[in-house]
């Protein structure tokens, strides 16, 4: 935490038990937008067609698959650093639906990107991410790689969203209940039970 200096605010940079860090915070909402940036592009696609904007839309998807992928580990790696650190999951049945949502969230968000990418290593065309050319077109396709991540890439992906759709959905509810739970991602102290909860679990400071 960088400490008040010169007029400055502190920073919360890691996670406590009461609320995330700036960084558990900026991975989040950074992702959060671009996996909004690609499911709006794929379901304009489907509803409009191929139009200019469309083309532009769709034509960046695999890039901002691979910033996604790049975000993801980074992410995995932060989350199992901070895990001791981070606010607990509630006792009950509650909590082990939060927990068990968030292992299947993470788990799609690592593996419907790197499908695409074996996908991209597996097909013919050339490879570009943001037009830097990283590989270039090769003889044929290898079958036995794209055939199966076609229909398993884009299934997922809809599963994904579906999760993150009831992500907020749970949200909401427990907005309306009282029960603030959005408030540890966007800055905010925990809800009074959450912190009563977080200070019974919290690990010693360093």
């Amino acid at each position: 935490m960088i400490g008040r200096a010169g007029g400055r605010a502190d920073v919360q940079w890691r996670d406590t038990a009461e609320r995330y860090g700036a960084v558990s915070r900026f991975l989040h909402w950074t992702m959060a937008t671009l996996f909004a940036w690609q499911f709006a592009g794929m379901a304009i696609k489907e509803i409009v067609g191929r139009t200019p904007l469309t083309r532009f839309w769709v034509g960046s998807h695999a890039s901002v698959g691979i910033v996604l992928l790049a975000l993801v580990v980074v992410r995995l790696g932060w989350a199992l650093a901070q895990r001791r650190r981070r606010p607990p999951y509630r006792a009950g049945p509650a909590g082990l639906a939060a927990r068990g949502g968030h292992f299947a969230l993470y788990a799609l968000m690592l593996a419907v990107p790197l499908l695409a990418l074996m996908r991209a290593i597996g097909q013919a065309r050339p490879i570009a991410v943001f037009g830097i050319t990283l590989r270039g077109p090769r003889e044929g396709e290898i079958g036995w790689l794209t055939a199966p991540v076609d229909w398993l890439h884009g299934n997922l992906a809809w599963l994904l969203l579906a999760l993150v759709a009831g992500h907020a959905s749970m949200v909401l509810v427990h907005r309306r209940r009282g029960d603030d739970i959005a408030a540890r991602m966007i800055g905010r102290k925990a809800p009074p039970g959450i912190r009563r909860q977080a200070r019974r679990v919290a690990p010693p400071s360093t």
